[in-house]
């Protein structure tokens, strides 16, 4: 079973919350940082780099530097204060009217290093690293990490009791999206939360925060190399994370544009496609069930949108026109938790078979775009002239998510994206 604890959270007070509390540090770009942030804005610590002129690079010492002072600030000026008492939190998050609850808490870096904490993603260490630096110097998880577990009952049924009350937050973003908390500081509700995680949820399954998750681990077990008396209870072992019901999560597509044809003329490229997909145009001709007369690549240069109708069938935009592509039976393995996803699919047999895209880490023909941008980013990147091709795909399930993570497989880079996104500044959780 997982280990975990409540935390005494740094937060900002309930009027100023919605001026300190900020998107990820990764969903942003320094320049949109700039933009977006005001003067109490979590991004002056999340992202300093934006407080130079011009702005630094963000590996850079002064920036390390300015994230610690920040933070110093923020606290001291009241912007951010800390709980009185160890706490659990709920986290709400409401999107396209449906709301999902997760449970604020303090996992432990053991269960990292035993497995319990699964994960489905290899991280790049040159990210680990850096978000190792940022625990390390501010001596605190400034954001928090995603995962998922089980559902339970118990713990479904305090969070249902919990928020039939007033929250403590309750703003909405830019993006729309809603966002609550609610604190818990009932010690016997607590103690009660404790007792059900630690006694009935085997195992969290981290669903965005992979690099967090690694980087917090990492330096725990600096900290008890540096710690003769170490006994494993020390706040340094246990690091921040939201924990939803994986019932209450949903997976979007995670799409693929590609700069070129791999020096394939579009008819060769169309032909190698047909060997391994049925390939049906969707331009304007194929309405109503109607036909399209043109020879691949259709030239009617009409098409509406296009999204992928299940698992096996995948959208490409190409010249202005969508198209359907249909993996052909035999082409994949559905016995097979890794085969059977689509990502793979089209790994195996387009980015590399056809386009010659090896790595997907790596390879700089390849770029990868959330399904919360919707597929006219798709199209709008080709018809710039940015991108050659772009494919969109069936996003993934929480059940194939976590079957993978419990056999122990590593899904292919870019595979699932979660929205919304977990709102940072909202708790903060330091290691003393």
């Amino acid at each position: 079973m997982v280990r975990v604890k409540p935390f005494a959270a740094i937060r900002p007070p309930k009027n100023l919350v919605t001026e300190v509390a900020a998107p990820p540090y990764d969903v942003l770009n320094s320049e949109e940082a700039l933009k977006m942030a005001g003067e109490k804005s979590l991004l002056h610590i999340t992202k300093p780099e934006i407080d130079f002129d011009p702005i630094l690079p963000d590996h850079d010492e002064r920036v390390y530097a300015r994230a610690v002072e920040n933070f110093r600030r923020w606290q001291e000026r009241g912007w951010l204060v800390r709980d009185p008492k160890p706490c659990y939190y709920v986290y709400a998050q409401t999107m396209d009217a449906r709301t999902q609850y997760g449970l604020v808490l303090c996992a432990h870096t053991d269960d990292y290093a035993k497995g319990l904490i699964k994960k489905h993603e290899l991280t790049r260490k040159d990210k680990e690293d850096d978000r190792m630096i940022h625990v390390r110097i501010q001596n605190a998880n400034i954001e928090p990490v995603f995962f998922a577990f089980k559902d339970n009952a118990g713990l479904a049924e305090i969070v249902s009791r919990t928020v039939a009350g007033p929250s403590e937050y309750c703003f909405t973003d830019e993006n729309k999206f809603r966002h609550e908390l609610w604190v818990i500081d009932d010690d016997a509700t607590v103690g009660r939360i404790t007792e059900l995680f630690t006694t009935q949820v085997e195992a969290f399954y981290v669903a965005d925060g992979h690099h967090r998750t690694a980087a917090a681990a990492r330096v725990g077990a600096e900290k008890k190399a540096a710690n003769p008396h170490h006994t494993g209870n020390e706040e340094y072992n246990y690091f921040m994370a939201v924990c939803f019901p994986e019932s209450q999560l949903k997976i979007i597509d995670y799409n693929r544009v590609v700069r070129d044809l791999n020096g394939l003329s579009p008819e060769a490229f169309f032909a190698l496609l047909q060997e391994d997909f049925d390939v049906e145009c969707k331009c304007d001709c194929t309405r109503d069930g109607g036909s399209c007369d043109c020879s691949y690549p259709c030239h009617c240069k009409c098409s509406e949108i296009y999204h992928p109708s299940g698992l096996h069938n995948f959208s490409m935009y190409f010249e202005g026109v969508w198209y359907s592509l249909t993996a052909k039976p035999g082409r994949y393995d559905d016995q097979d938790p890794i085969g059977v996803l689509d990502v793979t699919i089209l790994s195996k047999l387009v980015l590399d078979k056809i386009l010659g895209i090896k790595d997907l880490r790596t390879d700089k023909r390849i770029d990868f775009v959330g399904g919360i941008r919707g597929l006219d980013e798709l199209s709008r990147r080709v018809d710039s002239g940015e991108m050659k091709v772009a494919f969109a795909l069936y996003p993934v399930s929480m059940q194939q998510l976590t079957t993978i993570a419990d056999t122990g497989n590593i899904m292919p880079p870019k595979t699932t994206w979660f929205e919304p996104k977990l709102r940072s500044g909202l708790t903060i959780h330091t290691l003393d």
